[in-house]
C-alpha cells in the first residue's frame, strides 16, 4: 500500500550480521522454490511454510526497517529478486493505523510478526463496490495467511492495537513497490496507485564475514 518518505535512521552497525541470516535463509529457499516454476498453489503452501519457519522468531528484523510513523504505516523493503519474481516487505502499523482497500493483482503472503492485525477481506458487487466478506480475521505472531486473485484479494489491514506498534512480514510474487495496484473507496470508481517504499537503504544480507564469529582480527 502507499506509503509516505519518511526520515530513517541507519542500520545499526552494532546489530550483528548473523543476526540476519534467518532472512537470507528464508531468501535463498524462496528463490529455490520459484526456480522450480511450482504452480500457484504449491507457491502459497510451500512458500508459506517457510514465510512460517521465518516469522517464528522475531530477533532478525533490523531496527531501521521496524520503525513506526506517527501518521501513517510504513511499507519498507526489505528483499526483491534480482529478475523481480518475488519482493519481501516489512509492514509496520502504528496504534489504529489501516491500509484503505486495495488490490495486489499478484499472489500475496501474509506472516504476523509482532502484535496483531486484523485482515478484513472484501468483494466487489455488480456495481463495482467493495462489499466485506465474512469476519475479519485476527492474525496473531506466527500466523501466516494468502491473498491472490485466484483466492481473493481486496482487502483492508488494520493494526489490531491502539496502544502499540505491529509488524507483519509480507512476500509478494512481484516487486510489490512497482506493481500498479487499485484502492477501492467506499464510494466512486477505484483509484490507480504505486506504493514504492518507504525505505532508501537495505539489509545487507549477503556480508557473511562475521557469520559465526564473535570476535574479528582486523585485516
Amino acid at each position: 500500500m502507499s506509503t509516505q518518505p519518511s526520515a530513517l535512521r541507519e542500520p545499526s552497525r552494532s546489530t550483528p550480521i548473523e543476526s540476519l541470516s534467518p532472512l537470507r535463509d528464508f531468501v535463498v529457499a524462496f528463490g529455490r522454490l520459484l526456480d522450480a516454476q511450482p504452480d500457484e498453489p504449491c507457491i502459497l503452501r510451500e512458500g508459506g511454510a517457510l514465510l512460517t519457519t521465518l516469522v517464528a522468531n522475531d530477533s532478525w528484523l533490523p531496527q531501521a526497517y521496524a520503525q513506526p510513523h506517527p501518521n501513517y504505516y510504513q511499507q519498507y523493503l526489505l528483499h526483491a529478486d534480482s529478475t523481480e519474481r518475488f519482493s519481501v516487505v516489512s509492514f509496520v502499523w502504528g496504534p489504529g493505523q489501516a491500509t484503505p482497500i486495495h488490490d495486489h493483482t499478484v499472489w500475496g503472503l501474509i506472516g504476523m510478526l509482532r502484535g496483531a492485525e486484523y485482515n478484513q477481506p472484501y468483494a466487489l458487487d455488480a456495481a463495482g463496490r467493495p462489499l466485506p466478506q465474512g469476519a475479519p480475521s485476527r492474525l496473531e505472531p506466527g500466523t501466516v495467511e494468502a491473498v491472490s486473485p485466484t483466492i481473493g484479494d481486496l482487502h483492508r489491514v488494520s493494526n489490531a492495537f491502539a496502544d502499540q506498534v505491529s509488524i507483519s512480514i509480507h512476500v509478494y510474487g512481484a516487486n510489490i513497490g512497482g506493481v500498479h495496484r487499485h484502492t477501492y473507496p467506499e464510494q466512486g470508481a477505484p483509484k490507480p496507485f504505486v506504493s514504492g517504499y518507504s525505505n532508501t537503504t537495505l539489509p545487507n544480507l549477503w556480508d557473511r564475514s562475521k557469520d559465526g564469529l564473535k570476535d574479528r582480527v582486523p585485516a
